[in-house]
This record gives structure tokens, C-alpha cells and sequence, in this order.
């Protein structure tokens, strides 16, 4: 009996009690609208059955008709929005862990985005402003594709000045102990590495000058369906990532923002990088299986 004792008094220790606020992500927020329409819809607005596109003018309509005429479902959505999402779903306890700011419309769709923030336990707070109507990303389903149209608008036009500098909002800054702003789009190529082996590029990645000499820096790469590669020092690691039949895959979208979801879950907790980076897997292996950045109400990863 007494010999129990210690080892339950140990893991206790190891467990770290989360504060709110303590994961913060700032980018676009966007509202997404998910319909399964029909091929004429698709035609009026010239969309392909399987496309990623930015809206233009011929598409302004489009977001509202997509509500008129079909049943729509709604979720707080934007790449970094995402990721918090996830990382909330599974810490699970306490709420509002992540922190979300961004720019919305006084509107509708604004309302839903705020309702929806909210139902994921997300401590959202957006500037809100009315020259630009809230972000939106219409998903437009037929069978097995998903057409998407992603219409910024309000998501840029953000304002540091009326927002982040305020002081109850930088306040919640400040609380934060891991910070996620945004990815590094073709980061290779921006930087002038000249490689396209991914271990090269990570190694580079990691030697880039750094302003916080006292932290090691951190490099993670996704590959979809190939390992996942992460250095930390001089050390190079491959990680592979859960297998998955084809035929389970419904929508490979949300993937790489739920990996990072995941990643920042276990992040915030101080455990192991091995652990980031398989909570990362595990998230990622639940959004494939569903349309859309979705997951079930529990998560099931220990």
C-alpha cells in the first residue's frame, strides 16, 4: 500500500493545471458555409466541382444565395482560427485556453462567427467594424467534392491601433505563454534556400538568425501522407504519420491546421515534442474523416 503512495503522489505533480488564455492566435477569420448545391449552382458562378479559389466580384452573391437556397451548416473557420479550435477541442478543460483575435463585420454572418467562436470555448475577441462584411468561405459540396471560395473581406481590415493595442486586449496578450500567428507560405523559396530536400530545408529553417537566444528553436514540417520532420539543435527526426485507408479520407482541407491545433495542445502543457507532434497526427487523422474542420464532441487521445 505505502509503496503506491509515492508513484500516485508523482503523477499528480506532472499534471499542469492550464490557465485561460494561455495559447493565443491572431490571423483571419472567416465564417464557414458548408451546402451540398447542385451542379447549377456550380455553373452560375463558374466553379469547378474540386477547387480552392479567392472570391472575385461575379462570386459577391453567391454567399448569400448559398444560405437561401440550401441547408447550410456554419463553424468558425480561418487557417489560424482552426488551429485553436482543435487545440481547445482537446484540452478540453478549462475553456477558453485559446485565445482568437481577428477582424469581423457588424453583421449576420458576424453573429453567427461569434455564436459559433463561443460553442468551440474559444475566448474570441474581434475587432468588429462595418466597412467590410465578415469574412466568409463558402464550401460547396457535390458527391465527393468540395468547391471552396474563401471571400476575406472583412478579415483585412484589421486594425492594430483600435485593437491590439488596447489595453484589456493587450492585457490578454500578455497572459499568453505560446503564441501562434500565422504560416510561412513557400517558406523555402521566400528564403532563397535553393533545396528541395526537406531535411535540408529544415536544418536551414533552424539556423536562420534568432532573437531569444536562451530557447532553442523549434522546426516542423508536414509532408500530408509522408512523415512529418522536426529538428530541434543539430538533430534531425522523421516522424511517421497514422495510417489511414484511402477510402476513410472525406476531406484532406482541414488537415495541416488541425496538426497544428494539436501540436499547440500538448505545447501549452510543457510535454514532450514526440507528444506534440502525435497529438498533431492523432487531430489530423480525425478532420480527414469528416467535411470540413470538424471533430466529435470528445477527443480520444491519451
Amino acid at each position: 500500500m505505502a509503496s503506491g503512495e509515492p508513484k500516485a503522489k508523482k503523477i499528480k505533480l506532472e499534471e499542469k493545471k492550464l490557465s485561460p488564455n494561455t495559447l493565443f492566435g491572431m490571423g483571419n477569420p472567416l465564417l464557414d458555409i458548408s451546402a451540398v448545391v447542385d451542379k447549377d449552382f456550380l455553373d452560375k458562378y463558374g466553379l469547378k466541382p474540386n477547387d480552392q479559389i479567392l472570391a472575385e466580384d461575379k462570386h459577391k452573391e453567391m454567399f448569400e444565395e448559398i444560405v437561401k437556397k440550401f441547408k447550410v451548416e456554419y463553424h468558425a473557420g480561418g487557417s489560424t482560427q482552426n488551429s485553436v479550435k482543435v487545440a481547445q477541442w482537446l484540452i478540453q478543460e478549462p475553456h477558453k485556453v485559446a485565445t482568437f483575435f481577428g477582424c469581423i463585420g457588424k453583421d449576420k454572418f458576424g453573429e453567427i462567427l461569434k455564436k459559433k467562436a463561443e460553442e468551440a470555448h474559444v475566448d474570441a475577441h474581434y475587432y468588429e467594424q462595418d466597412e467590410e462584411p465578415t469574412g466568409t468561405c463558402a464550401a460547396c459540396i457535390t458527391g465527393d467534392n468540395r468547391s471552396l471560395v474563401a471571400n476575406l473581406a472583412a478579415a483585412n481590415c484589421y486594425k492594430k491601433d483600435k485593437h491590439l493595442d488596447l489595453e484589456e486586449n493587450w492585457k490578454l496578450v500578455e497572459k499568453a505563454k505560446v503564441y501562434y500567428i500565422a504560416e510561412a507560405a513557400m517558406f523555402a523559396r521566400e528564403q532563397g534556400f535553393e533545396t528541395e530536400d526537406i531535411e535540408e530545408i529544415v536544418r536551414k529553417a533552424q539556423n536562420l538568425p534568432k532573437v531569444n537566444k536562451k530557447r532553442q528553436r523549434i522546426v516542423v514540417f508536414t509532408q500530408g501522407k509522408d512523415g512529418t520532420v522536426m529538428t530541434t539543435g543539430g538533430k534531425v527526426e522523421t516522424f511517421p504519420v497514422v495510417k489511414i485507408d484511402q477510402s476513410e479520407i472525406v476531406d484532406t482541407n482541414g488537415a495541416g491546421d488541425a496538426f497544428v491545433g494539436g501540436f499547440l495542445s500538448q505545447l501549452v502543457q510543457d510535454r514532450p515534442l514526440e507528444q506534440c507532434i502525435r497529438a498533431g497526427h492523432y487531430a489530423a487523422n480525425v478532420i480527414i474523416r469528416r467535411v470540413g474542420c470538424t471533430f466529435p464532441e470528445k477527443p480520444d487521445f491519451h
